[in-house]
């Protein structure tokens, strides 16, 4: 079922093949909370279109002329610019699995996925989740996040924890039986050692670990 928001998910595809690119506007446009706003060629098209229209979510193929994916990523990281990228590619190698995790990428779906697939990695990504496929987790091991967490105190463990679950200041203050300005003490500690600006990062980087985990 297709979520319902006031503010449709604003996504650019970036693929050199005509074939995937209709294919895709196609898929998403029976998708009431997706809207395709561009769809380009090549990497250089890809950042300017970029600059111009501030997209929710990316769709990004690896290889394309001009600019690889991975160089159109890894320039958009650079940035700053707040988006979300899909890799979606034919090859799900470890090489290439590894190279989307270091250059920080929330999803990546292979072009054999079935399109509904690709879909829920476009809604989820943009709700803030980080998707990979499960059938290749296990080949990519993220051991700068894994050493950023190993960092932590244990108190400042069980604040990530908590946060990570949702849980406002207030509340973390409250599961711990500590003073909220402590856990606002400890949550800079946290912020500083995972080189993270703000409580949805400090997330990401905990759920990448747990999930390598399972």
């Amino acid at each position: 079922m297709s979520e319902q928001t006031s503010s449709p998910i604003r996504v650019v595809l970036a693929d050199d093949h005509a074939l995937v690119v209709e294919g895709l506007r196609g898929l998403l446009a029976c998708e009431p909370d997706i809207e395709v706003i561009a769809a380009v060629t090549d990497g250089d098209m890809l950042l300017s279109v970029l600059q111009r229209e501030r997209p929710d979510v990316i769709v990004l193929d690896l290889q394309m002329p001009t600019r690889d994916g991975f160089s159109c990523l890894a320039a958009i990281r650079e940035s700053d610019i707040p988006v979300k990228v899909v890799i979606l590619s034919a090859f799900g190698d470890g090489g290439s699995l590894q190279s989307a995790w270091e250059l920080h990428a929330d999803g990546f779906a292979l072009k054999t996925d079935p399109p509904r697939q690709t879909v829920s990695t476009i809604r989820n990504v943009a709700h803030g989740q980080i998707v990979f496929p499960h059938a290749v987790r296990r080949t990519v091991t993220p051991s700068e996040w894994q050493s950023q967490l190993d960092r932590l105190t244990d108190r400042e463990r069980d604040v990530l924890v908590l946060l990570a679950d949702g849980l406002t200041n207030a509340q973390i203050a409250e599961q711990l039986v500590i003073q909220e300005s402590t856990v606002k003490y400890h949550l800079q500690n946290v912020f500083q050692k995972l080189g993270v600006a703000n409580r949805t990062e400090a997330a990401q980087v905990y759920y990448r670990e747990k999930r390598d985990e399972r």
